[in-house]
């Protein structure tokens, strides 16, 4: 029997209208462990796991149960059951018919039914509650009826959609445990689906961290809150500052207008993120600061202040035990292992665009001329013909431009008529002194642009190109 109860290869979901819900989704899942796919609303988790029962089929790929493929497989033929956020229990049926719906479904005997419905009651506690009604119970007793109904069906997989989402703050840490618990104790699969950070770090041996439908990061709890592999994995999980930086040195890392000692090694002269969670920020004296700066708030969070300092443009949070007034003027250091260093991802957009006859750069729906003959060594361009330096004539429709256009030469606005390209805000990192923002244009171009000012998620924003601060590079 394989280590792998299922598996996922290149899987994708494309909807009717062209959206890609999920793409290249690449995963295999031990049996036995508690996986949860996390992420923000709209990144594809419930997609791909409404793939897993059934619900959905993928467009590409294969997922594989026990080494055979069942993508096409209809749901009540798969050994897999699903929790819904919602329960979708039956109002008008007591707990015993609502636990026992399935099973009466395949026509089993009574005694039979009777035996797994007190087993399954059992397993979540509930034993002597068959003859409630659904309505006297409560949102964690509800909670805890949906699962006993999924497991009475004894699947090999159980999903769970968001479960906790209509349960208060106490109610949801209890049944985090609860739920943490119950795995233990059964050994079967779990498949969980979450947006919130916590449950996914509370209960998971295993986490899939999704966004725009792919996968960022997979790992244990620890490697995905320690060492986040990039800029979204650091500022979802947890809380984080996230500064830009260059590698200075062996082991030497400069952001925030100083120099700090850290233990990734990577090459100097790298642009780098710099990851500082708030509780590894020590607050000490001015002078004995690796930086200095002041403090512009103060928030008590019932176990520790929240503290943010002002340190020239950046902003740094602080979670301590140790209260400090708005106002002082403080210290800030940091041990080595408390830095995480990534290389930045995506320092600068890259375009390729055509030429139109003329020679000259179609961007945008628009034209502009550039010297394009100082873009080809040797080559020249006379009565409308560009040659090479060889001679031959270099054909406008057989050629196209680079453009490398940096983050801080575009700038943002809600004007629709101010710039080149319109497009909506899809996601968002604060890195201290600034926000780096992912556009998404409605030719589908994304464009990381960085804007001091603090934009929503969504917006409808237009996108100006300072085009004297792009550089150029022909491709033929």
């Amino acid at each position: 029997m394989s280590e792998n109860i299922l598996e996922f290869k290149n899987l994708s979901r494309v909807f009717e209208d062209g959206f890609k819900a999920v793409s290249d989704f690449n995963l295999s899942i031990k049996r036995g462990e508690f996986v949860t796919f996390l992420g923000p609303s709209g990144c594809g988790k419930t997609t791909t796991l409404r793939m897993v029962a059934g619900f959905d089929l993928p467009t590409e790929g294969q997922i594989l149960l026990d080494g055979k493929d069942i993508s096409d497989l209809p749901p009540h033929k798969r050994p897999i059951n699903t929790v819904f956020q919602r329960y979708a229990l039956f109002p008008h049926l007591n707990i015993f018919d609502n636990v026992a719906f399935g099973l009466k479904l395949k026509k089993l005997p009574m005694d039979e039914i009777v035996r797994k419905v007190r087993k399954a009651l059992e397993m979540v506690d509930l034993e002597g509650f068959e003859k409630r009604k659904i309505a006297t119970l409560s949102g964690g007793q509800q909670q805890r009826i949906a699962i006993a109904r999924a497991l009475v069906n004894e699947p090999e997989i159980l999903l769970l959609d968001e479960p906790l989402g209509a349960l208060d703050l106490k109610m949801r840490k209890e049944m985090q445990l609860e739920l943490k618990n119950m795995h233990d104790r059964l050994g079967i699969t779990f498949i969980y689906v979450t947006h919130d950070q916590e449950e996914a770090l509370t209960m998971s041996d295993k986490i899939v961290v999704m966004s725009e439908g792919k996968i960022q990061q997979i790992g244990t709890p620890e490697d995905i809150y320690n060492e986040p592999k990039n800029a979204f994995v650091a500022d979802f999980i947890g809380e984080s500052n996230i500064f830009n930086g260059i590698m200075t040195g062996k082991c030497k890392a400069r952001f925030c207008g100083a120099e700090f000692t850290c233990v990734d090694d990577v090459p100097e002269g790298t642009m780098i993120d710099a990851v500082l969670r708030p509780e590894d920020i020590e607050i000490v004296a001015p002078d004995k600061g690796i930086i200095k700066g002041e403090v512009i708030s103060v928030i008590f969070k019932g176990v520790h202040y929240e503290i943010t300092v002002q340190s020239g443009k950046n902003e740094i949070v602080i979670q301590t035990t140790k209260k400090s007034e708005v106002g002082d003027q403080v210290g800030l250091t940091v041990e080595p292992d408390g830095i995480h260093i990534m290389v930045a991802e995506h320092t600068m957009n890259k375009i390729e665009v055509p030429l139109n006859d003329k020679y000259e750069i179609d961007f945008a729906e628009g034209a502009f001329a550039t010297d394009i003959v100082k873009l080809i060594p040797g080559a020249s361009l006379a009565d409308g013909v560009l040659k090479d330096a060889n001679g031959n004539e270099l054909e406008a429709d057989k050629m196209k431009v680079l453009m490398t256009i940096a983050p801080d030469a575009i700038e943002m606005s809600d004007d629709a008529s101010e710039g080149q390209l319109n497009g909506h805000i899809i996601n968002l990192i604060y890195k201290g002194d600034h926000y780096s923002y992912v556009v998404r244009t409605e030719e589908e171009i994304d464009f990381i642009v960085d804007d001091e000012d603090l934009w929503n998620m969504e917006d409808y924003v237009s996108l100006k190109v300072d085009l004297n601060k792009v550089s150029y590079s022909v491709k033929r």
